[in-house]
């Protein structure tokens, strides 16, 4: 992803910010997508507080949209399940909708829209990586092969590992993603919460979670 946005776009209005919630009303579900994308040779994996729900085994609040993480260069194998979408990248309180090539080079957050409704339905984190090895798009100096970072549900729902999902959440710290952390972290194995602890550690040496881990 480059470090400079492209030109264009549109700026969110503080009115167009609010009314987000209710076009992200209709996201689909996780078992939904996978639907979707069933079959596609890229792995991907459902990302943020759906993800912590997937590994809790139930839904533990109200999630305002579905996230999942794709490796960047196998962006168009999931676009291309998506006939008759929109897919709009989105960076720093900015839309470009039905973004092109160069914009999508230059932001990592693609929304799928449906032209019909100009509902959101699903949120494509496109990821950095190096063929099947994951990078941290905070601290590239993390990297792990796809296949140790991403677990499955009983009905076959892949999601991205809790400890990768609380490191990335440890960033911001707001009241979802703490009561994420507070629910989450008993649950984990304690081979799972020294790599969180060893994480966080990592980036965020002072950060407070860390006395819990």
């Amino acid at each position: 992803m480059s470090e400079q946005l492209p030109a264009g776009g549109i700026e969110l209005s503080p009115a167009e910010i609010d009314a987000l919630e209710a076009r992200w009303a209709a996201s689909w579900t996780p078992t939904e997508v996978a639907g979707r994308l069933a079959g596609i040779a890229t792995p991907w994996c459902v990302a943020a507080g759906w993800a912590l729900d997937l590994f809790r085994g139930r839904q533990t609040r109200a999630h305002g949209d579905i996230e999942i993480a794709v490796p960047a260069a196998d962006f168009p194998e999931v676009r291309d399940r998506f006939p008759g979408y929109a897919f709009d990248a989105v960076s720093s309180g900015r839309i470009w909708e039905n973004a092109d090539k160069a914009v999508l080079a230059a932001t990592h957050q693609t929304w799928l829209r449906d032209p019909q409704t100009e509902n959101y339905l699903l949120d494509v984190f496109r990821e950095p990586h190096d063929g099947d090895t994951w990078i941290c798009r905070h601290d590239e100096t993390i990297r792990l092969p796809y296949n140790d970072i991403i677990r499955h549900t009983d009905d076959g729902v892949p999601y991205l590992t809790p400890e990768l999902v609380l490191l990335f959440k440890a960033k911001h710290a707001r009241p979802k993603d703490q009561t994420d952390f507070d629910g989450t972290v008993p649950q984990l194995t304690k081979a799972q919460r020294t790599t969180l602890a060893e994480l966080i550690a990592h980036i965020y040496p002072e950060h407070r979670w860390l006395e819990d881990l």
